[in-house]
Parts: structure tokens; sequence; C-alpha cells
């Protein structure tokens, strides 16, 4: 069994930030302030040794898949090269949002099916644990019988329910004008969809509630996305919705906080020191103890650069921040095996060179105990070889 050694680093332990050193066994911290007895090791001295960063949202390996609209490439050439970006960011945990949609085109139907199809067929190639969040569209009626089988079937690890009818464009030209570009429609069909779309909208209610019912039976967790009012919430949180996605405002967000919902912000949000859209300030909201995980949403480095920049503007201790990426959300999508480091957890860690302010560079990923990225300037311990098993997961 493949062993190896961290020395000497600034280590994340519970919520203190300690000098110590680790050993790892097969997949698993094995311990923790041991002698050195490692097949090989890592020099962490004056970096950081933080748990590795768990994603559940996260929709930007669609700029792989269509780079420019209209432009396709194939799902697998997308996963690796996004595998790679999560990975060199430090992301050892993502879960694609896959949005499965009413509409044509990079969100609709057939894409989910190919996205689906390739993450389980991949799944052993990839450095980062790779899941699948399925992002339901709740007019998309037609799909509700398939995705219940998935669920049955243990295919689906998050279910979201989103509801861009009206949020993601058709009241706002600009987004409307992205929406139609993205479907490779006229936008006369777009309208002609939108409205025999729009005529079934009396039975979305029951088909998100059956889908709750079945995500429930499942033991999949579940999200709602941009909840707008405390009401929203509290209805999906009736469903076993307990995790809310983005709530639009304050008086939502104190709802879910209040009943123990988990609440979702992008770290975006955070890096940008605001919302693109204008809704909430998520440094606002963790200030307030109203954001309890922060997902890097369509940005793969904005979740370690939000734990920095947390820290930089006084809001958070950095254990805290970094709960916002790690530990916090792997309890929201129910992985108990990681987000900390302890004896028997998931080896999946994080060495960071933190000396340049709100600019953290990853120096080293481990990943499922195997060295996943290694980046000019590491240390290697002196005279030892690295085994084959590490080398193949460089």
């Amino acid at each position: 069994m493949t062993e190896l050694y961290i020395e000497g680093g600034r280590t994340l332990l519970g919520t203190e930030i300690g000098e110590t050193s680790l050993t790892i066994s097969g997949n698993v911290i094995a311990g923790i302030g041991d002698a050195a007895h490692g097949a090989f090791g890592l020099d962490a001295s004056g970096l950081l040794v933080m748990p590795g960063i768990v994603d559940i949202h996260g929709d930007a390996f669609e700029r792989q898949l269509m780079p420019r609209p209209g432009v396709d490439f194939p799902v697998d050439v997308a996963l690796i090269d996004s595998d790679r970006q999560a990975i060199t960011n430090g992301i050892t945990t993502v879960f694609h949002g896959t949005t499965w949609s009413w509409e044509p085109g990079l969100r609709g139907a057939d894409n989910a099916r190919k996205l689906l199809a390739a993450i389980e067929t991949l799944r052993p190639q990839l450095a980062a644990d790779t899941r699948f969040h399925l992002r339901q569209e709740t007019f998309n009626l037609d799909a509700e019988d398939e995705i219940i089988g998935w669920m049955k079937d243990g295919r689906i690890d998050l279910l979201a329910f989103n509801d861009h009818m009206d949020l993601a464009g058709i009241s706002k030209p600009a987004k409307r004008a992205r929406m139609v570009e993205r479907t490779g429609l006229s936008s006369e069909a777009f309208d002609q969809l939108v409205d025999r779309v729009l005529s079934r909208a009396d039975q979305v209610p029951a088909s998100i509630a059956r889908l709750a019912e079945a995500a429930n039976a499942a033991g999949i967790p579940t999200l709602s996305h941009d909840d707008n009012s405390p009401a929203m919430r509290a209805g999906f949180r009736d469903l076993g919705v307990r995790i809310a996605e983005f709530p639009i405002n304050e008086e939502t967000a104190i709802a879910a906080a209040e009943a123990g919902d988990f609440i979702v912000f992008g770290a975006p949000n955070v890096v940008r020191g605001g919302s693109h859209t204008g809704w909430t300030k998520a440094s606002d909201m963790i200030a307030r103890g109203l954001c309890s995980v922060l997902a890097s949403d369509y940005y793969y480095p904005a979740q370690l650069l939000a734990a920095f920049r947390l820290v930089h503007d006084g809001i958070l201790a950095l254990p805290q921040a970094w709960s916002l990426v790690s530990s916090a959300p792997a309890r929201a999508a129910g992985l108990t095996d990681r987000g900390d480091i302890a004896p028997g957890r998931r080896a999946d860690l994080l060495l960071i060179d933190d000396s340049i302010a709100l600019r953290p560079r990853i120096v080293a990923v481990i990943a499922n105990g195997k060295l996943a990225h290694l980046a000019d300037g590491a240390r290697l311990r002196p005279a030892t070889a690295l085994p084959h098993q590490a080398i193949a997961a460089a």
C-alpha cells in the first residue's frame, strides 16, 4: 500500500491551524504528527495544508463543451479538461451542475444524457471525485419519468429545482437573447416553444413534489435554486429540500438560516465584491451568518480565492472561511468521509503558498491518496522516488 508523508505544514485541524505532519496510507489519512515513514514525502514547511475543496455547484465545464455559441466539442474532451482545471484549483470533489431544460441545445435532453454517460464512463480516469448534480428545470415536465428512473438507479448525486422561465431571460431581453443563441433556434421558434411550455404551468407543482419524493426515497440531497421569498423556501423545505441555493434576497436567506437549511452562494460573488446579477452580496450574507456554503458556480478558481478574500477583508478567520468550501459543502452533499483533516478521513489535501495576499497558489494536490498535481517549486523529500501509482496520477 502506497504511503505518502507531508512534513511540517501549517495544517488545519478542526478550527485551529498549527504546524504538524501527516501520514497517508492508501486513500486515507493514517496519522497526524507521526515520525516520517512514508514511501515519499512532500516538504510543506512554510505552506498551508488544507482539506480539499468540495464544489457542489459548478457549471464552468459548459465553457469546454461550447466555448462559443454553436461551437461544440466532444463531451469526453470537455470533461477531461474540466477535471484538470478543477484539480489545479484545489477542487478534489466536483459536482458538475448539469441543466436539463425544456430548451434544446447546450442544456437540452441529449446533452444531459451524454454528460451523465460520460461522467460514469470517465469517472475512474478523473483525478477529482466527479459527481452528477442534475439541475432540473421545473417546466421540463417530459423528463420527469426518466429522472426518477435515474434516481432509483443511483445515477444522480444531487438534484436541484430550477425555474429560469422568468428569471433567466423570458422577461429580460439581454438574457433572453443569450438563451435563444444557446438553443440554436430562431427568435420566432423560441417564442413558440415558450408558449407551449407555459401552457402546462399548472402541472409543475405536482411534478416537483413527485421528484422530491423520489429523491428523498433514494437519499439524494436536494436544492432549490434562486428562492425569492420565505414562502417559496418554506414550500421547498416542506418537500424535504434542505439546501437553499442562491436565495435572491436577505429575507429569504434569514428564513433559511432560522430553519437550519444549508445556504449556498457563489464564490465569484465574494471574489468580485458582489453579484453579477445585482442580487444579494455574498460577503454581507457571510458576515451575518446567512451563508454556509460557497460554490464555484461558473469559475473554478473562485472558491480558493474567496476563502482568502474573506480573511483579508476581516470577515472570517481562515478556518471558518475554509469550512465554506470544504467541510460544509461535504455535509450538505451527505459526504461524511471528507472535508476535514483527521485520521481515517479520505486523503484529499492541498498544499498552498499563501505568501502573497489575495493570491494563494496551489503547490500540490493529493486526491484520494494520490498525488494529482505538483506545481513548479514543490519540494519532494530528497533522495526518494515517486511510486509508479503517484507518477501516473500526477
